[in-house]
């Protein structure tokens, strides 16, 4: 994942920072509780953003295993299709011979 597609999610957690710092310190024009209520504000658009991203690396895996798996299966059609083929060959020749041997 790029840094163009977290802007809006980076932009977004600074908005809530910044009117968080705004309105503690507004309404109780305490530092101490106003650096609190940014960190605190802080690691919630992080833990947002780090959630975020573990959302996108879960769907590209599936992706990713769902092409691995279609990748099997046609590969697993293709060898059964050739077994298939294989018996059915061997059938024929048996047959055929059994024939034969009826016929003489």
């Amino acid at each position: 994942m790029e840094i163009r597609e977290l802007i809006v999610d980076i932009v977004l957690t600074l908005v809530m920072v910044v009117s968080t710092v705004v309105l503690v310190m507004r309404f109780w024009q305490d530092l101490v509780i106003a650096v609190a209520a940014t960190f605190m504000m802080l690691s919630l658009g992080g833990l947002l953003i780090s959630l975020g991203l573990k959302i996108v690396n879960l769907e590209q895996s599936i992706v990713q295993r769902e092409r691995t798996m279609r990748v099997n299966m046609e590969e697993l059609g293709r060898t059964m299709t050739a077994r298939y083929d294989n018996t059915i060959s061997h059938i024929e020749e048996i047959v055929s011979d059994l024939s034969r041997r009826m016929y003489r």
